[in-house]
């Protein structure tokens, strides 16, 4: 292995061979642990530390780095205290995740590093949203993100590469090649034969270089991050390097064959770039011992922190605290002035105004910048805000989903137009495990808004027609907002933008331009959790969202001889339970109507829940209508016959009568 330290001190030489020794010393030590059953699993990252360690130190301590399983060098160069490290291994309280989550799934502001999920894809895309944030914010600074050669098949990794291209992100995207994908070798991951190869599809300048290296890595890494700071852009790097280890410990390495475990032992990165400061005098034998004492003793006194701290303790009512990040709500009434409007409209005011009220708020989506949207909501943005702050994005859910994340990670505010809330299948992963559960996690919140144009009713079919909240209500971490009025909307959707937490905001197609109402034309907020009473009666309790609101109205106005209290939910996470308790302990008969189909969905949580709390005050079984069990089919009679509408009147009139 051939060493070039041109205008490397003799400082930094040496602080590279401890940052170095310090992460495989660790391992070791870790490994010894495991045998003993001390801790529960390791991913070894033995024979890679000069990838981590010469990219952490090519960065600033401001940059932020986002490593994986094996990067445990990335938290030892950042200068993480090992006992912390070892609290969060052995799950304990002193460690980053409460006890919630285990190994390197955790992140951290003070140091700049955001770990990943289990699901590798996503961290890629959160890189892309730190990145642009940095660019808005006209930062000279640059966004490291790590994957391996396997997690170079999932479609993430070229969302994110794709959208960092078109935005000219500063984002340095590493893979370290090790050789296999756990038992799968790289022959049977893809077919090219460079990896880096791939940055030519997507217009990225790209290096393959040897990762074992530490000269190598460190002084391509400091060249390239100095020049994306002055000139934002992507970097594809192919890191040519080893697994010494198995993918985890419990693995084994039977299946690589003997003579390349030989092969890449000899180029072992510590014990080659050792000789190298032998030869060159920087180093000693005594150096070598008294630094390896060192670092042991700092293991060993860390340990011992670790080992003596108390098991957590499960505290429920803190546990369900955190799964939220903390939001004070803050009401902003109304002023006078209204405007009769439509849903539409009143949701594109309320999305103007909260772009007036938040600098630091970036709306994305297919087709919202020029076009101003499908449904032209944000019509007009790009001249008010600029191409900046409302952003044409590449057909990919999934990695914009991710770059909202990144967004809200780095200080900044994000609304995600779903062209069709139906096509949030595409960006399900990074919803339902990276917002959802960041704050549980590791305290860090989900600053992220996702408009849901949704709903049947108009002749689209099966792809463009569904009312899917019910995937999300059952998603702890995620709140989940259905208006089925104007004034409900762009007061709901200020709160939204108001919430760090992450917001599913559901916007029926079918109402869009069909119901109109008196709004505010001033901004103002309106509370989540409140459900609104549209109608008293005293014979039974209606409870519906969206436009089942106005199929029970229109069912009301057609029938006034019935008695009725109807609930509008607004919100269904969190769901405003006390207001339906409170009505059905007058009524003593409940029917909840919702567009979805029935298994599964919001009505059947609120009939089990009343039968579970308030059974002793029905006169009745509760009753609940939905949807046929059936993909929403185009033709209008098979629609009609699918949605509930007509279907309802009949059963409400049957519970009456029960």
């Amino acid at each position: 292995m051939q060493y070039d330290k041109t205008d490397l001190s003799e400082e930094t030489l040496l602080k590279l061979y401890k940052d170095l020794l310090r992460p495989r010393m660790t391992e070791e030590k870790m490994l010894i642990l495991l045998r003993q059953g001390k801790i529960s699993k390791w991913f070894s990252g033995i024979g890679q530390e000069a990838i981590s360690v010469g990219v952490t130190n090519a960065l600033t301590h401001d940059e932020y780095i986002l490593p994986m399983h094996r990067n445990l060098a990335v938290f030892t160069t950042r200068g993480i205290p090992l006992h912390r490290l070892f609290s969060q291994w052995q799950g304990k309280l002193n460690g980053f995740t409460k006890g919630r989550d285990r190994s390197f799934h955790f992140g951290t502001q003070d140091y700049k590093i955001i770990g990943m999920i289990s699901h590798l894809g996503p961290q890629l895309g959160v890189a892309d949203g730190i990145a642009l944030a940095e660019k808005l914010q006209n930062k000279q600074a640059v966004t490291a993100v790590f994957t391996g050669e396997g997690g170079t098949s999932e479609g993430d990794f070229h969302e994110a590469l794709n959208i960092a291209s078109v935005w000219d992100l500063p984002v340095i995207f590493c893979i370290e090649n090790n050789g296999y994908g756990l038992s799968t070798p790289t022959r049977e991951q893809y077919n090219c034969k460079s990896l880096a190869d791939r940055g030519l599809g997507y217009g990225i300048e790209s290096y393959t270089i040897d990762g074992n290296n530490i000269f190598e890595v460190y002084s391509k890494i400091s060249e390239l991050a100095e020049e994306l700071r002055k000139k934002p852009r992507p970097v594809l790097i192919e890191f040519l390097t080893f697994r010494m280890r198995g993918h985890e410990e419990a693995s084994g390495t039977k299946y690589v064959p003997g003579e390349l475990m030989t092969e890449w032992g000899k180029k072992d990165p510590i014990s080659n770039y050792e000789s190298f400061l032998l030869k060159e005098g920087i180093l000693t034998d005594n150096k070598i011992e008294a630094l390896r004492v060192e670092i042991e003793t700092e293991i060993n006194d860390h340990l011992k922190l670790a080992f003596d701290e108390e098991e957590i303790q499960s505290e429920p009512e803190q546990e369900l605290l955190d799964v939220y990040a903390p939001f004070e709500y803050e009401e902003t009434k109304p002023g006078s002035v209204v405007e009769h409007i439509r849903l539409v409209d009143a949701i594109s005011k309320g999305l103007k105004q909260s772009m007036e009220k938040h600098s630091n708020l970036v709306i994305m989506g297919q087709d919202v910048a020029d076009y101003g949207g499908v449904f032209k909501i944000t019509e007009g943005f790009m001249d008010a805000f600029g191409k900046e702050r409302v952003r044409n994005t590449p057909i990919c859910e999934s990695g914009i989903v991710s770059t909202a994340m990144g967004l809200s990670i780095n200080g900044m505010k994000a609304v995600v137009e779903m062209q069709f809330a139906d096509f949030v299948s595409s960006g399900f992963n990074p919803v339902v495990n990276y917002l959802a559960k960041s704050h549980y996690r590791w305290n860090e919140k989900a600053d992220v808004v996702i408009r849901m144009p949704c709903g049947g009713d108009v002749g689209a079919g099966p792809f463009h027609s569904q009312t899917n909240e019910a995937w999300f209500t059952k998603t702890p971490g995620l709140k989940v907002v259905y208006p089925a009025f104007p004034y409900d909307a762009k007061g709901l959707l200020a709160t939204a933008i108001n919430d760090p937490n992450p917001v599913l905001f559901f916007e029926h197609k079918a109402l869009y331009r069909s119901i109109y109402q008196n709004v505010p034309a001033d901004y103002y907020t309106l509370p989540f959790g409140k459900a609104a009473l549209l109608q008293k009666g005293n014979d039974i309790t209606i409870v519906s969202y969206g436009a089942g609101v106005h199929w029970a109205l229109d069912t009301l106005e057609k029938n006034p001889d019935i008695s009725a209290d109807l609930i509008d939910l607004r919100t269904l996470a969190p769901l405003d339970m006390d207001s339906i308790y409170s009505s059905v302990e007058k009524t003593g008969k409940l029917i909840i109507l919702q567009e979805d189909s029935m298994f599964g969905g919001i009505a059947s949580d609120i009939s089990a829940m009343v039968m579970e709390n308030r059974f002793h005050y029905l006169d009745g079984p509760v009753k609940r209508v939905a949807s046929m069990e059936t993909p929403i089919p185009f033709a209008k009679k098979l629609e009609n016959n699918y949605l509930p509408k007509n279907r309802f009147v009949l059963a409400l009139k049957e519970l009456l009568a029960y």
